[in-house]
């Protein structure tokens, strides 16, 4: 047990579950988020609430942003009330969204310029996985600075992988496994759309494929959702969208053809102009049903 101060700020499905397993180990959890409903649900679970990133960040030793895009996390580590202007010159923020690159590489630059340390360390898994600390995080960023956030950190996430010491490598990382997170999850609504258009009970071809060679982490996780009827958001369309067009920002910046992951993000892009960005990334599936003349459960 520990009584040290962390702040999460964005407390989102992951955000929260993060908040709610370092309460449940003995933290000082320190919260901020742009949602009253968050900060009320954090509040009554025993965080701290803070009106401001600046307000919090002088309050922890340890500093965690888990909002949504670059232009979020620029607001807070740089904003009029951002993380800089107070987080101590001893204390650490970890970048955990999936973000560019480019952007976090800069952002580790103009914190190191204030003499602020940061480390970069994207996370994978799922808010159940947060909420049990048994996600997976790409950590990335000078040993040193890795050194303050370490027991934080494994406490965060039982599944941690130190990929280097530059900043902007762990959203590399991250892309990637995004990258083949929504192909999988494409290519999965594509493929249960066909089988129920063929006639195939669709448990059926789910406990199938589950055992199967055509299986995949993100199949067993979110089919079960689609055969429910669930689409309430667990991981919003929009943001798998986002991250395929960072990963193949990425890929054009290294002169390198993704086709597959290309017809990846045409699925998602589909799904969010026939109405289901704010809807859990499983709706994928839901422009394939309506081309093959299928219903969903």
């Amino acid at each position: 047990m520990t009584d040290q101060a962390v702040g999460v700020i964005g407390i989102g499905a992951m955000g929260m579950g993060i908040a709610r397993n370092l309460l449940a180990r003995g933290y000082a959890v320190h919260v901020r988020d742009i949602r009253a409903e968050a900060e009320d649900e954090a509040r009554r679970a025993g965080a701290v609430v803070h009106a401001s990133p600046a307000s919090l960040a002088a309050a922890c030793a340890v500093v965690l942003t888990v909002v949504v895009d670059d232009a979020q996390t620029e607001t807070v580590l740089f904003g009029p009330d951002g993380v800089a202007g107070t987080l101590g010159r001893e204390a650490v923020v970890v970048l955990h969204s999936t973000l560019s690159p480019a952007f976090v590489a800069a952002a580790a630059e103009r914190l190191a310029a204030r003499g602020l340390a940061m480390v970069d360390a994207p996370i994978s898994g799922g808010p159940a996985r947060a909420r049990d600390g048994s996600m997976s995080m790409m950590i990335a960023g000078a040993p040193e600075a890795r050194g303050r956030a370490d027991r934080v950190l494994a406490d965060a996430a039982a599944k941690r992988f130190v990929i280097g010491d530059r900043p902007g490598d762990g959203a590399r990382m991250k892309l990637v496994n995004n990258a083949l997170a929504a192909v999988n999850l494409a290519a999965a609504g594509e493929a249960m759309a066909l089988a129920m258009r063929l006639g195939l009970d669709a448990r059926t071809a789910h406990d199938v494929i589950c055992a199967s060679s055509g299986g995949s982490w993100i199949f067993a996780d979110r089919m079960p959702r689609v055969l429910a009827g669930d689409y309430a958001t667990r991981a919003a369309a929009r943001v798998l969208a986002k991250d395929m067009g960072l990963f193949l920002d990425v890929a054009a910046a290294a002169d390198y053809a993704a086709p597959i992951a290309e017809a990846a993000r045409g699925a998602f892009l589909q799904a969010l102009a026939e109405g289901h960005a704010e809807e859990d990334d499983a709706a994928v599936i839901k422009p394939y049903a309506r081309a093959a003349g299928v219903k969903l459960p």
